[in-house]
């Protein structure tokens, strides 16, 4: 595969895909969106069931808190001109013991670095998610909640956050520096690139 083609081509491509199909519960449903013009690239886990029957991203209650941090609205979130939805793993990955199962991991080596080629004006890069930040951040913490804590040495045009899933309430009353100090950064920095877009 060329790494010239197309985005349009790229993405009919991944969402064609049915690399690991076996493998998959519910069968392939990639879901993503992106744009060349994109200023923001947020990377979740997975899709859940809800996503991979609405093919809509995020389009769950962790979608909503997600915008809630974000201080978007739902028609400013799902400008795929100004915001690119790539996650880990494209396809919802079945049910664990705690939860969705991980993302399936033969998504990102595949796909995103081609995606990332075609989308130039990324300014800013949400890594949410254990799986995201370990893919693409190599630096010394152990967990989550270390580097999210340490999102200030994280490099340029990257925060990392955790999920926004119901299930981490108990995350954010034992850590409200996130919601306190993190979450007005991050809206900040939103405000300030759409205000230059």
């Amino acid at each position: 595969m060329s790494d010239s083609i197309p985005l349009h081509d790229l993405l009919t491509q991944i969402r064609q895909c049915d690399l690991c199909k076996e493998q998959l519960p519910l069968g392939p449903n990639p879901v993503v969106r992106a744009s060349s013009s994109a200023r923001i690239l947020i990377i979740g886990q997975a899709p859940g069931t809800r996503v991979h029957a609405s093919g809509i991203p995020w389009d769950d209650a962790s979608g909503k808190r997600l915008r809630q941090w974000l201080n978007l609205s739902d028609e400013a979130f799902y400008d795929q001109s100004r915001i690119a939805i790539v996650p880990m793993g494209f396809c919802y990955p079945g049910k664990g013991r705690s939860g969705d199962l991980p993302p399936r991991p033969e998504c990102a080596p595949k796909w995103h670095h081609l995606l990332l080629q075609q989308m130039p004006d990324l300014e800013l890069t949400l890594l949410i998610g254990q799986y995201a930040q370990k893919y693409y951040l190599q630096d010394q913490y152990k967990t989550l909640t270390e580097r999210v804590s340490h999102w200030q040495e994280a490099p340029d045009g990257i925060i990392p956050l955790p999920h926004p899933s119901p299930r981490n309430q108990i995350w954010l009353k034992r850590n409200p520096w996130f919601e306190q100090q993190l979450v007005p950064e991050l809206q900040r920095r939103i405000k300030l690139i759409s205000a230059t877009a």
